[in-house]
């Protein structure tokens, strides 16, 4: 958690809670630049709401362009998406609306978990230009997070601050002389934790089945070659060098052996399964209780 003392910016944005902690309370022209940071994001992303840009892709075919910092987005589901055989896609969220998380929040299933298109026959992504064939529910929430905390600590180290701490409900990324100590959520009791990890200059995230559930068995992380609700894995720890990394790392846990991410991303990681056994890799910083 933040060192005592420190002073906390709390705003929600993107559907969820934030916090940035900092030695001296953030002036005014550095909060609007968070604020207006997150607003850019929310409107270029959201699948939530119709005036975002990706919106228009689910309304008809056709091109939109995206800020630059899409172009890393693009690169990491790229390679999740190779190397989880199409299970981890940006298009998943036709099936999350079919299973009834969609823009009206309305949670009840439209009928049998439906497979969304693949990306090879429907996408084309160069950089920050989209190009769909036919209309489809780009959903980046896998990794979207992540790299809005990235892009705020970019705000908070451009206004010449080196010690923060960025929590986006879960998804931080620390920076300063101090590291911080971080209590990991139980995934079946919010109220307790499994254990700690030492966070020193890193990004920390985590994805939970719990976070977002609904009904008998529906989640919202699901395998893109199905449509369906992961139901082996139900809680990921990650820690890269980016959020954006650690964050589409931690849902990609769920449907790729950690061997194989580690091939080509350098991070550590914790996984708990269904059947109450758990994974470490030897390089993360962390303690589990017993």
């Amino acid at each position: 958690m933040p060192h005592p003392g420190w002073s906390a910016f709390r705003f929600e944005g993107i559907g969820t809670r934030w916090e940035i902690s900092t030695p001296d309370p953030l002036g005014p022209e550095i909060r609007r630049r968070v604020l207006d940071t997150v607003e850019e994001y929310d409107r270029t992303y959201s699948r939530f709401r119709n005036d975002s840009i990706v919106a228009a892709l689910g309304r008809e075919p056709g091109s939109i362009r995206l800020p630059e910092h899409a172009a890393a987005l693009h690169s990491v589901f790229a390679t999740l998406y190779r190397l989880s055989g199409g299970a981890m896609t940006p298009l998943i969220g036709s099936s999350l609306e079919r299973l009834g998380y969609g823009p009206d929040y309305a949670l009840q299933p439209q009928g049998d978990p439906a497979a969304p298109p693949r990306w090879e026959d429907v996408l084309e992504w160069d950089g920050p230009t989209l190009t769909a064939s036919a209309p489809l529910v780009l959903d980046i929430g896998a990794a979207g997070k992540g790299q809005l905390v990235d892009l705020l600590a970019g705000v908070l180290r451009a206004a010449g601050l080196d010690d923060f701490l960025v929590d986006g409900s879960g998804d931080m990324l620390h920076s300063g002389s101090r590291p911080v100590t971080v209590a990991l959520e139980h995934p079946y009791d919010p109220t307790e934790a499994i254990g700690t990890v030492l966070l020193d200059n890193a990004a920390l995230c985590a994805s939970a089945a719990n976070r977002r559930a609904w009904g008998d068995g529906l989640h919202h992380v699901l395998d893109g070659t199905t449509g369906r609700p992961i139901q082996t894995v139900v809680a990921t720890w990650t820690m890269a060098a980016t959020a954006l990394e650690a964050d589409a790392l931690a849902t990609a846990l769920f449907m790729v052996e950690a061997s194989a991410l580690e091939r080509e991303f350098s991070f550590s990681w914790l996984a708990v399964f269904s059947d109450g056994g758990a994974r470490i890799s030897s390089a993360f910083e962390g303690t589990l209780f017993s």
